[in-house]
């Protein structure tokens, strides 16, 4: 079995919507593929977003989104790991890890300084993943959010 990760297009959408669609279910939400396309159809048209799709032997089994961010402390880009899933089927096989590392590669070529996440306090898998690739978690800032009706 070979893994590949490349980036993903708008000609990629039929592989992407089923993998976006079971990330959003598996934190909880309801199944929507037809808003996932259109959702995962924006981000691309507007290049709003950099999405890596993993596939093994040529099916789709993982993606991973990236939403650029600016820090004005350092005044640079940071990218924000919003999105990482993989397939049920094909976890525990390195596909996330190959889609980790290359976020960090599109990372570096972009001049970025930081690549940064978040993950439920529940996903204990996902939390041995990224701090078995060197992310730490952040003991200085509380991050607070505000849900606009």
């Amino acid at each position: 079995m070979r893994v590949s990760v490349r980036y993903a297009s708008l000609y990629d959408l039929d592989a992407l919507v089923p993998l976006f669609d079971a990330y959003r279910v598996f934190y909880g939400q309801y199944s929507d593929p037809g808003s996932a396309r259109t959702f995962l159809a924006e981000r691309l048209a507007h290049r709003e977003s950099v999405i890596l799709l993993a596939e093994l032997d040529g099916e789709p089994v993982g993606l991973l989104q990236l939403y650029p961010l600016f820090c004005s402390l350092r005044m640079s880009r940071i990218w924000l790991l919003n999105d990482l899933f993989v397939a049920a089927a094909h976890r525990s096989q390195g596909v996330a890890r190959q889609l980790m590392a290359k976020a960090e590669e599109h990372a570096q070529h972009s001049g970025a300084n930081r690549l940064e996440l978040s993950t439920a306090h529940t996903n204990k898998q996902a939390q041995a993943l990224y701090e078995s690739l060197g992310y730490r978690l952040d003991e200085v800032f509380r991050y607070y959010a505000l849900d606009i009706a």
